[in-house]
């Protein structure tokens, strides 16, 4: 069974839905300074019921609301694990099934949220495996080619986000000064310090710290579905792991505090990455959605119209 986390409160009533227009969407993905090939791959997009009209006698026909209120807000990035192309292949191959499903499963996103949401959990489980069996028959087709990769997805439906996590790839959420790692690293380093092997302070120099557990396409695939608040102003911040052995959690929340845009927040952290080696593929997706006005000016004057949410 696959496992599932619930990271919830009760969103404010005055904290309305952002429009198309109000989010500030960013990702990006780069080689490195070390390696010739980009094995790594994101997906940033949302998604809106629309009618394609392939004929009609209407002659204004473009001025019908053809395409509906937004459903949802899909994050995805994947790092290839293999040799030659197969990790790039692995984490295209992922993303496509991904999305292929997204395409597919419109019906779900209803019950984002509800009493019934159980029934999204297991569409988006239901997406990572997919993504798993397509990995391998691929690489069944390239036996001379190792094919394996990370997949976090994260789907927002206001005023939730799903994250699915497989690997070692990671989401945030920076809410209220505080940076919270949304993800657990499904690796053998952080297996061996959940069962008190190995000290945590001692992960990061484990030779098994990006020794995978769970991969795509790997002997394994182990989806963990995480439903979380995001409250209006947070910014969801999606990494692979190219970032993060250069840049420290610490120094995340420090940027994204400082913030203008989110493109500015993944270009500066880039460089950063870059500077101090860029031994890895890096790839960086940013989200957030600013507080409307009214918001900003309700906390100006120290009516704070929020209730924090609680810590992974």
């Amino acid at each position: 069974m696959t496992p599932i986390r619930a990271i919830t409160a009760a969103p404010p009533a005055n904290w309305r839905r952002p429009r198309d227009s109000e989010l500030d969407l960013f990702g990006l993905t780069h080689p490195g300074n070390v390696r010739k090939e980009n094995q790594d791959h994101f997906m940033l997009c949302t998604v809106h019921p629309q009618v394609v009209v392939h004929g009609t006698s209407l002659p204004d026909v473009d001025d019908l609301p053809l395409r509906g209120e937004r459903l949802a807000t899909y994050m995805l990035v994947a790092d290839g694990v293999g040799s030659g192309t197969g990790g790039g292949d692995a984490s295209r191959v992922a993303l496509a099934t991904i999305t292929q499903y997204v395409a597919s499963s419109l019906r779900s996103y209803h019950a984002a949220g509800s009493a019934s949401d159980g029934e999204f959990y297991e569409a988006l489980t239901t997406a990572a495996l997919e993504a798993h069996e397509a990995v391998r028959a691929e690489g069944a087709a390239q036996p001379d080619a190792k094919m394996a990769t990370t997949l976090t997805l994260a789907v927002a439906v206001f005023p939730w986000m799903y994250v699915t996590q497989v690997g070692d790839s990671r989401c945030y959420r920076y809410w209220d000064g505080e940076l919270t790692q949304m993800t657990r690293d499904q690796t053998i380093a952080q297996g061996l310090v959940d069962q008190g092997i190995l000290p945590a302070d001692r992960m990061a120099k484990s030779p098994f710290s990006h020794v995978l557990s769970s991969a795509i396409g790997g002997g394994e695939a182990t989806p963990v579905v995480t439903r979380i608040d995001i409250p209006r102003g947070c910014v969801i911040f999606l990494c692979t792991d190219g970032l993060t052995k250069h840049v420290t959690n610490e120094e995340i929340a420090a940027e994204i505090k400082a913030m203008t845009s989110s493109e500015q927040l993944c270009q500066t952290l880039l460089r950063m990455a870059l500077d101090r080696g860029g031994s890895d593929n890096i790839t960086i997706i940013s989200a957030r959605a600013p507080l409307p006005a009214d918001v900003v000016a309700d906390t100006r004057t120290g009516e704070r119209p929020a209730v924090k949410p609680d810590a992974a």
